[in-house]
């Protein structure tokens, strides 16, 4: 409706414009939105005119207004703000049809068909199988699953995968570890989590790994001691003896990513991840030399005198880039090439996108380039969601150091938080079971802090500001939407019967505000999925729900002056309520009844 009426004014501006300035070729104005709601709906700028018109923008705007005063209009009242010609619309008139949108639509309004038809591939995640998830894992997995919810949302069949990295030195270390210090425990006997159990180790390896350092730097002669055993020797042996098959390895390496992928399963359905495919770097890994070798014949890449395949990436500003090593043996650029060919053959899809860190941004630009140099024509449509690091108030995680923070401990943490919270606020006779309720209180604040800052930008996570219970938090969200539900509540209590509801009368400026957030709901989700940036949803939501806190902090809904003033505020509140859930479920805030 309002997107309607702009479009109209942005073409009755134009062609008076067109008209005023003697020129049938100018562009069609641009349109953007006054910084304060009392300056109207709509702002076109005139600054690109002044320069053929001889004057100033703001005599532009004046002589416009003045001009299509004249003439017949598209709805709405023209305003001149300086260099620009605003027009505000009559909310109130159009309340009616905004709310009977959103209440026929329900649970799928805000979503559309802009992407019907289209198949997308979204891949997140790829934990390694040595280490349990991270905090930067979950900001991946809140990404992915959010982008995916998003592209859904405009009609889009998407595909979820996840490429398991499950194989290499980095494996092989804490397999060695496991071997050499284990004594045979395992995740039943020490009560562990398999992730956590794995992962125990890797950092043991690493300890390991510097302890034998300060004895070679001691004692550089301690290498020809036949009991001195070096760790990254003798992981580079288990990595070929697995590359060869060996029995008792591959047993091993079976044994140990069965108990890491039984925990990272647990922590995926705690966090409310799902995938729709599995892909394994083992039984991936191969499938990019058979493309290296076609490339070679291709004459794409060259074989140097050291005996490896390059490719000369020159074209893109870049150097040379080795895509199988001398010995034969492949990258993870060669292995990237294979799963990429895979993925297309299992299911061709339209866009593929791969979230993952900006460390990886060189990457990614060198194999959407070799894919095209191989002739594969949807190279085109490949894309790097790269988002930025995810650091602690004191500093940078190391995995090798133990200095993560576990995906598992953090929701732990902050469902006690939450827990502490409700309890601390005398609220447990209003949110039934506790422990439940504080778990999607924690996953709330989780994805929200989570997605609220723009993926490109690096972020600080602070356990304790997310759990928040006001400010810009997922708990906020969720409090503003259960107390909405609470007065609808009550409001069956009420006696309303035979009232209706008159969209006239929501003429506050809170009103008109909460309005034109219910009808942009669907423009918002469109945009936030075309951007892949589930930030834009984060900010819709909480704008939203500051005004709906200023205006019931303000203004009476059940005991309004009249019942009819009550019953068209109830229904605006609710529209507001199916906006805010929709908005919910595309980035993982789980809806609370109550709080």
């Amino acid at each position: 409706m309002l997107n309607e009426l702009r479009n109209e004014w942005k073409k009755a501006i134009t062609n008076e414009l067109r008209a005023y300035l003697g020129l049938d070729d100018i562009p069609e104005v641009s349109v953007g939105q006054p910084p304060k709601s009392e300056m109207g709906d709509a702002a076109f700028p005139m600054f690109p005119y002044a320069k053929s018109a001889k004057k100033a923008p703001a005599q532009i705007a004046s002589d416009i207004k003045a001009r299509l005063e004249e003439k017949t209009h598209p709805e709405g009242e023209m305003l001149v703000a300086g260099p620009y010609l605003n027009i505000r619309f009559d909310i109130p008139s159009l309340a009616d049809r905004i709310l009977s949108d959103a209440e026929a639509k329900g649970d799928d309004y805000g979503r559309d068909e802009d992407n019907k038809g289209r198949k997308v591939m979204v891949e997140f995640s790829c934990p390694n199988t040595n280490k349990p998830l991270h905090l930067g894992h979950m900001r991946n997995d809140s990404l992915g699953q959010s982008v995916s919810e998003l592209l859904k949302a405009t009609g889009a069949e998407v595909m979820k995968v996840n490429l398991i990295n499950n194989r290499g030195v980095h494996i092989c270390k804490s397999m060695l570890a496991y071997k050499m210090f284990g004594n045979g425990e395992t995740p039943e006997s020490t009560g562990e989590k398999g992730d956590h159990f794995v992962g125990r180790y890797y950092v043991r390896f690493a300890q390991w790994e510097k302890e034998a350092a300060d004895k070679k730097a001691a004692n550089p002669d301690i290498i020809n001691d036949p009991s001195f055993i070096d760790p990254d020797t003798e992981a580079q042996k288990m990595l070929k003896l697995w590359e060869d098959g060996d029995k008792d390895v591959r047993a091993l390496w079976e044994k140990m990513n069965r108990w890491t992928l039984e925990g990272l399963d647990e922590s995926y359905r705690n966090m409310g991840i799902s995938f729709d495919k599995l892909y394994y770097e083992s039984e991936t890994y191969k499938l990019g030399r058979s493309e290296v070798m076609k490339g070679l014949e291709m004459g794409v890449f060259k074989k140097e005198e050291d005996g490896s395949v390059q490719v000369d990436l020159a074209p893109i500003g870049l150097d040379k880039k080795v895509l199988l090593r001398r010995d034969g043996t492949t990258l993870y650029m060669t292995q990237d090439l294979g799963t990429a060919v895979k993925r297309h053959e299992d299911w061709p899809f339209d866009s593929l996108i791969y979230v993952v860190a900006s460390e990886q941004n060189y990457h990614f630009r060198v194999l959407f380039y070799v894919l095209g140099l191989l002739g594969y024509k949807w190279a085109e449509e490949l894309h790097h969601l790269s988002y930025g690091m995810v650091n602690l108030p004191d500093g940078k995680m190391k995995s090798r150091e133990g200095t993560v923070v576990d995906a598992d401990d953090l929701l732990a943490e902050l469902t006690k938080l939450a827990k502490n919270e409700i309890i601390e606020k005398n609220r447990e006779d209003a949110v039934g079971d506790v422990d439940e309720t504080a778990k999607k209180i924690a996953l709330g604040a989780l994805n929200y802090y989570l997605l609220e800052v723009q993926p490109q930008h690096d972020m600080v996570f602070n356990p304790k500001e997310s759990i928040a219970f006001s400010g810009n938090t997922g708990p906020y969200l969720q409090y503003t939407c259960a107390r909405i539900s609470s007065i609808l509540r009550k409001s069956e209590e009420m006696d309303f019967g035979g009232i209706k509801a008159d969209g006239k009368l929501l003429v506050l400026e809170d009103e008109k505000i909460l309005l034109k957030a219910i009808e942009s709901f669907p423009d918002t989700v469109r945009k936030a999925a075309a951007n892949y940036d589930p930030s834009v949803i984060c900010a819709f939501l909480y704008e939203s729900a500051k005004t709906f806190s200023h205006y019931y902090h303000d203004n009476q809904i059940l005991k309004a002056e009249t019942k009819e003033l009550s019953v068209t505020r109830l229904r605006l509140i609710n529209a507001l309520r199916t906006v805010m859930k929709n908005g919910f479920a595309l980035i993982g805030v789980p809806y609370l009844e109550s709080m």
